[in-house]
């Protein structure tokens, strides 16, 4: 039985693809499962710099596979339900930046993925819909980490009419970092990920967990914080060899060679 998410690792990008076509790359048990080892192999790959999620087709995810989410009598309860929070965590919590791929378009749980990514990117042709509400069910794991990307009006707008919106749309209100061409969707990722092996390890994962912390802190609970973590970043090992590679005008230690 041949896997439903690939692995890849090349210039320190480890790239995930989701492969399940013919159902539109829906969450099942079982895609859960792949795509859960292969997130695992690419947070403990010492290589592997940046994560890329994409995924195969024509739809980068069409969200939980109905099929096995429906109740039966021989298969109580919702399992994708039980799957899926893992997933949403190790992207969400990953010290490595996350860039979302999308081939195309994405729907409800599709969407969980996209906001638990740092970065999304996809072709201006890409469509995006919230459709829990049409089919009786609530977009409950995903708002996890989709509130934590969209205002309350954009959420409240469609969390709840379920309206299909557009990629240009999904820059707006937060859910794409950008959308572009078609054509030019594989340079934009690159481009990020090229960025991204730039930054030293340590610093990409503390500066993540900066970004998302530092606002809920007071204006002088943050200065005093921040002004540890500045000390203690120039002072360490890291940013010693960055500083002096700096100064000898080279790469640091920890970009990979093809960079």
């Amino acid at each position: 039985m041949t896997g439903l998410v690939h692995k890849d690792l090349a210039a320190g990008i480890a790239t995930i693809t989701l492969d399940s076509p013919p159902n539109r790359n829906a969450l099942s048990v079982r895609l859960l499962a792949d795509l859960s080892d292969r997130l695992a192999w690419a947070l403990a790959e010492p290589a592997a710099r940046v994560i890329v999620l994409t995924a195969t087709g024509k739809v980068f995810c069409s969200g939980a596979d109905l099929k096995e989410q429906r109740a039966a009598e021989d298969r109580p309860g919702a399992p994708v339900t039980a799957s899926f929070p893992q997933v949403l965590e190790l992207l969400w919590e990953s010290p490595k930046p996350v860039i979302c791929r999308l081939n195309g378009t994405a729907r409800a749980g599709g969407l969980g993925l996209v906001a638990a990514c740092d970065f999304a990117i996809a072709p201006l042709t890409a469509s995006f819909a919230f459709t829990e509400v049409r089919l009786g069910v609530v977009p409950a794991m995903i708002s996890v980490p989709v509130l934590r990307r969209l205002g309350p009006r954009a959420a409240a707008d469609y969390f709840l009419t379920g309206e299909v919106f557009d990629a240009a749309r999904a820059v707006e209100i937060g859910l794409l970092s950008k959308a572009v061409p078609e054509d030019e969707l594989d340079a934009a990722v690159a481009h990020y990920a090229e960025m991204l092996t730039k930054g030293g390890p340590e610093a990409l994962a503390i500066t993540k967990r900066m970004v998302r912390e530092v606002p809920g802190m007071s204006f002088g609970e943050g200065l005093r914080r921040m002004t540890e973590l500045s000390a203690e970043r120039f002072t360490s090992e890291e940013g010693q060899e960055g500083i002096a590679a700096f100064m000898a005008k080279r790469p640091p230690a920890w970009v990979p060679p093809q960079v």
